[in-house]
């Protein structure tokens, strides 16, 4: 009799024993849960401030040039809207209002007429310094040309710069932005430091 009540006992105690362990594995195992949705929460949470914002400049044209933040996925447009749109004098169809920003970037939005404003300027420098009139021909030459803005036919017009080059120095800006000073147009591939020295006194951004 004794033995039995023993027995008894011991096999109470593992059931105990038992049921403790299966408990302690349920309430892990929701324990376990909770962390994961946690985890997706901050996750979710951190591509969302991933996302955010970035900075840029916008110089020119605009109503009020400035520094902006826009939303990550912004165009030209964006910035420039955000600044209070284009002034009147703006040359909109030399600059790709499409084009997708970075943090940092400058965007500069050219005036209608910069360009002749600037050849004219030299040309009088030119006779004041030379006694004689100097053509617009023969004043070609020394014409600043805008890497960020100008076309295919002014960027074939540089030193080491043919066709094919001009395209990759515009398809460069519409694909990494434009550049922030004239060095960079080095960044260009086929473009090295002996082209660059023979067109730097005729670049500008």
């Amino acid at each position: 009799m004794p033995m039995f009540r023993k027995s008894m006992i011991v096999l109470l105690l593992l059931a105990l024993v038992a049921g403790g362990g299966a408990l302690y594995g349920m309430k892990s195992s929701e324990d376990a849960t909770v962390l994961d949705s946690g985890a997706r929460e901050m996750t979710s949470s951190g591509a969302s401030e991933s996302e955010g914002s970035i900075t840029v400049y916008v110089t020119g044209a605009v109503n009020q040039p400035g520094v902006v933040d826009v939303p990550s996925n912004a165009r030209v447009a964006d910035a420039v809207n955000a600044c209070g749109g284009l002034l009147p004098t703006a040359d909109a169809e030399k600059i790709n209002m499409a084009q997708t920003l970075k943090d940092g970037q400058q965007i500069r939005v050219p005036e209608k007429g910069a360009k002749a404003t600037k050849t004219a300027s030299a040309n009088a420098d030119s006779t004041k310094a030379g006694g004689a009139k100097v053509s617009a021909g023969d004043s070609s030459s020394d014409e600043l040309v805008n890497i960020n803005t100008a076309d295919e036919a002014e960027l074939d017009k540089l030193p080491g710069v043919g066709p094919s080059t001009a395209q990759k120095i515009i398809e460069y800006r519409e694909t990494e932005g434009q550049f922030a000073s004239p060095e960079d147009i080095m960044k260009v591939k086929g473009i090295g430091k002996a082209k660059y020295e023979k067109m730097k006194d005729r670049i500008t951004v």
